[in-house]
């Protein structure tokens, strides 16, 4: 009888099991509370020193049941955010603007392939930085894999283009919605704060990508024999060379390059709506304070008016926008799971009493400790929880006071989060993103892991660099 091999539960059945568990805990638990600078404030900030204990208010079955609706409620502005993100998303990629971009980049540089390496990984850690790209890339793997197997290179070289390009992307996310925009929105800060320093760690990130592609594939191109794929290189390139079939990708045309300039704008915008100039010094600029409602309408608008654009009717557009809402429902369905862990610490009244064994754990460990603590907290949690959004919705609120206590901006524990997460999603077996790459190219996953440990090493150095600059 074959032995049934451990499956990772979904991230629903994990953050459901810790509403259950945080439950329990406030029987358990002793309840207590802080005196805030402002109770009313959207942005709670907790004095040190003033935890207290109260009575106990310990959450039972109906509370359990209904903790994940009333996290929906709580986070329903952040949620319709992200469906409306998907049905963006869903209309832009209808068009093919973005898979006819890339390919047209891919055309003309044919022949000069070294070049193909720093110009594609660019353009996809772009889609990264902005919207998260990941699911979106694994299009590109037969496109890609064929032209660099023909320029003498090997199938990892083409999988590192696209894996690493829009990971380390997403890695040094600026202002993409799903990672940076849900925490920022849990932390109680504009996503526009700490800007700077994630784009600090996407500049460095990527140029470290780039080199690091870029020297394995010239050495791979000058003796094949050193390539980790070496004993079926002869069989990927009768495989991939003979097998074109799906590669073919939409035309560039007139409407799709004004598609590629509308989303490019789309996202111009958000950013100038969300960067708060007057607190960075900036005073010619006026600040909009722009958040998710703001955000939300923009992302409608420039989704309707790019279906218009393109040529899309009535019908089309709106059921193309709610395909794409309906592709991201799991997100927001996350986001109110996982915002019921919340719900059930503050009714149980232990969210302070968490607060407070952090303020003293962290005593003495000064800004720069607690920000590359919570840098290392988040990537064994990054496995547990796959999950961006999940995970930023379950911890922001406790790890946004602690910087707090800890003279740390809140936007470095963001950035802390985002960085570790993106960390992960480059090597996590359970991501399908990462498997589906590795699959298509015919990579094992050991040779993956023996590939690129040495970059996320550098990573690493250069987060904690960066993160501890920002806490300085």
């Amino acid at each position: 009888m074959q032995k049934k091999r451990f499956k990772m539960p979904t991230a629903y059945t994990i953050l459901f099991s810790i509403i259950v568990l945080v439950a329990i805990l406030t029987w358990i638990v002793p309840a207590g509370q802080y005196d805030y600078v402002d109770p009313n404030a959207a942005k709670k900030q907790p004095i040190p020193n003033t935890y207290h204990i109260v009575e106990r208010t310990p959450q039972g079955l109906k509370d359990i049941a209904m903790a994940p609706i009333n996290g929906f409620y709580d986070a329903v502005d952040v949620a319709l955010f992200v469906l409306v993100i998907g049905g963006f998303l869903g209309i832009v990629m209808k068009t093919g603007a973005i898979e006819a971009g890339i390919a047209n980049v891919t055309r003309k540089l044919k022949g000069r392939e070294k070049w193909m390496i720093p110009i594609l990984m660019i353009l996809f850690s772009l889609g990264g930085t902005t919207f998260g790209m990941a699911e979106e890339t694994i299009a590109f793997y037969p496109l890609l894999i064929p032209v660099f197997l023909a320029a003498g290179y090997d199938t990892i070289t083409a999988v590192s283009v696209i894996m690493l390009g829009a990971g380390v992307g997403v890695l040094g996310s600026t202002v993409n919605p799903f990672a940076t925009g849900i925490a920022s929105g849990f932390a109680n800060i504009s996503i526009g704060d700490g800007i700077i320093f994630r784009l600090l760690i996407l500049v460095l990130g990527e140029a470290a990508a780039i080199l690091f592609v870029m020297r394995y594939a010239e050495k791979v191109r000058k003796d094949p024999t050193k390539s980790l794929v070496y004993e079926t290189l002869k069989e990927d390139k009768e495989h991939f060379l003979a097998h074109k079939e799906g590669t073919e990708f939409p035309e560039l045309t007139g409407k799709r390059k004004i598609v590629l300039y509308m989303f490019a704008a789309t996202f111009i915008i958000m950013v100038f709506g969300v960067i708060p100039f007057s607190d960075i010094g900036i005073t010619a600029i006026p600040t909009l304070g722009w958040w998710f409602g703001e955000l939300t309408a923009l992302f409608l608008v420039s989704a309707i008016l790019i279906g218009l654009v393109y040529g899309m009717n009535e019908k089309e557009l709106t059921s193309t926008f709610v395909d794409g809402a309906r592709d991201l429902l799991g997100v927001a369905l996350i986001i109110g799971v996982s915002r019921g862990i919340t719900v059930v610490m503050n009714a149980g009244k232990i969210t302070d009493t968490v607060l407070h064994l952090g303020e003293q754990t962290l005593a003495g460990t000064g800004s720069v400790g607690f920000t590359i603590l919570s840098y290392l907290f988040y990537i064994p949690l990054s496995f547990l929880i796959p999950s961006t959004s999940g995970l930023a919705t379950l911890s922001m609120p406790i790890m946004a006071p602690l910087a707090d206590f800890a003279h740390v901006a809140r936007h470095i524990v963001i950035t802390a989060y985002q960085s570790a997460s993106g960390i992960v999603n480059l090597i996590t077996p359970t991501s399908a993103v990462v498997m589906g790459g590795l699959a298509i190219g015919r990579v094992s996953y050991d040779k993956w892991l023996k590939h690129v440990w040495k970059l996320l090493v550098i990573l690493m150095v250069i987060i904690i660099a960066v993160l501890t600059v920002g806490a300085l």
